[in-house]
């Protein structure tokens, strides 16, 4: 019987539990890709058209070689990894999970303000929030935030603490690129809010407040993007803002007015702040 590392007994327990795991060596790197797939013709890459599991013999490409099969984990053909890793990772997306990795303080601060709160994992630097539920991957969605969960791998670094939250629109809209993508024909905006018979969640008028300032301020700071920065802005505000009727037009007056000081026009405001309603189906 292959002997069991210590790393590969917690990789077998996470497996049990569900989550598809891996071996890094160190930097936090998977292990190389082995011949029979070099240059990942296996379609292990995101941007591969056909992407799905490795299926050769050895931990080879990251995310996808992530298995919760234990006779994979404990097989002759991983020993090697295993005897040379210096951790486990998981992939979030094949556990119907996504990971928001926050970098530093100021990252935490922000998603302290503005996310729900959920099952929190302390890092080398920040947190891990981890929400049930999948997405698309991006890195750098804001300063010191990366969303890791289809096609990505994350560390795991402990169970963490607190009630796994589902996964809510303000994180699904940070992987949004392109605005373009959900452009409409323009809209006279006469009403430019949403429903309104949703359950308060500001608590206090300060909250609210402060979730404004902190738009405004993204939209400022933008030094490139400004159009997806004032769309992806606008999405984040309406979807934790936006359903309970607290929001009003003077807060949507200082979002426009901080995009317009930033060379957006009023075309281009209104049509922003209609297709972010249509994509949260305000």
């Amino acid at each position: 019987m292959t002997q069991q590392t210590p790393i590969r007994r917690v990789a077998l327990s996470l497996a049990a539990a569900g989550l598809p795991v891996l071996p890094l060596r160190p930097a936090k790197l998977p292990f190389g890709n082995c011949p029979s797939c070099k240059h990942s013709i296996c379609g292990d890459r995101p941007n591969m058209k056909v992407p799905g599991p490795c299926r050769c013999p050895a931990p080879c490409h990251g995310w996808a070689a992530a298995t919760t099969d234990p006779h994979v984990i404990s097989s002759p053909a991983w020993s090697t990894a295993w005897r040379h890793a210096v951790t486990v990772a998981y992939h979030p997306g094949g556990a119907g999970l996504t990971v928001v990795d926050l970098d530093n303080a100021e990252a935490i601060a922000w998603a302290r303000e503005t996310l729900p709160a959920t099952r929190t994992v302390p890092t080398t630097r920040g947190e891990h929030w981890i929400y049930r539920g999948t997405m698309s991957s991006a890195n750098a969605v804001r300063p010191g935030v990366d969303i890791k969960s289809l096609m990505q791998y994350a560390r795991w670094l402990g169970p963490g603490m607190g009630a796994t939250a589902a996964l809510p629109d303000a994180v699904r809209t940070l992987a949004v690129k392109d605005p373009t993508v959900a452009r409409r024909a323009p809209q006279a905006l006469t009403v430019p809010l949403g429903g309104k018979s949703g359950e308060c969640r500001h608590r206090t008028p300060a909250f609210l407040d402060r979730g404004i300032a902190m738009a405004e301020q993204r939209i400022t700071e933008a030094r490139s993007g400004v159009h997806a920065t004032v769309y992806r802005t606008f999405l984040v505000v309406l979807s934790t803002h936006g359903r309970c009727g607290c929001l009003t037009d003077a807060h949507v007056a200082r979002l426009f007015a901080a995009a317009q000081a930033k060379g957006e026009t009023a075309r281009h405001c209104t049509d922003a702040w209609t297709n972010a309603r249509t994509a949260l189906g305000m």
